[in-house]
């Protein structure tokens, strides 16, 4: 992998990280790619890293759905589930294919250069 690309992809990562929307699953797999880089099991890794990123990331009608459900209200709070269903309705018409919150942007930014580093 390009070393432009593959510092580019561990800033995102630590960001991802950090980002307050992350599952723990996903810290635990971008973790593992971190401390992968660089060794024999780097390609593994990075291919169990983007199954997880790809698995991951919320498709905004998937969203969409949540936030209008029954769960969605429960889970959020029924003022904040309507607040993220109107949201995504607007950036799906503007013609965004996931969720924005800081998670799935950052997955989408790494999913991007997917074909650079597998």
């Amino acid at each position: 992998m390009d070393q432009k690309v593959c510092n580019d992809l561990m800033e995102k990562t630590r960001e991802l990280i950090n980002a307050p929307t992350c599952s723990s699953e996903t810290k635990a797999a971008a973790q593992r790619w971190l401390d992968a880089i660089g060794s024999d099991g780097e390609e593994e890794e990075t291919k169990r890293y983007i199954q997880e990123l790809e698995a991951d990331i919320m498709p905004i009608d998937t969203l969409i759905s949540f936030a209008q459900s029954e769960k969605g209200a429960e889970y959020f709070g029924a003022d904040t589930a309507a607040n993220i269903a109107a949201h995504a309705k607007e950036i799906k018409a503007a013609g965004a294919q996931y969720c924005d919150c800081p998670a799935c942007s950052i997955v989408a930014a790494i999913l991007e250069k997917k074909n650079e580093i597998l």
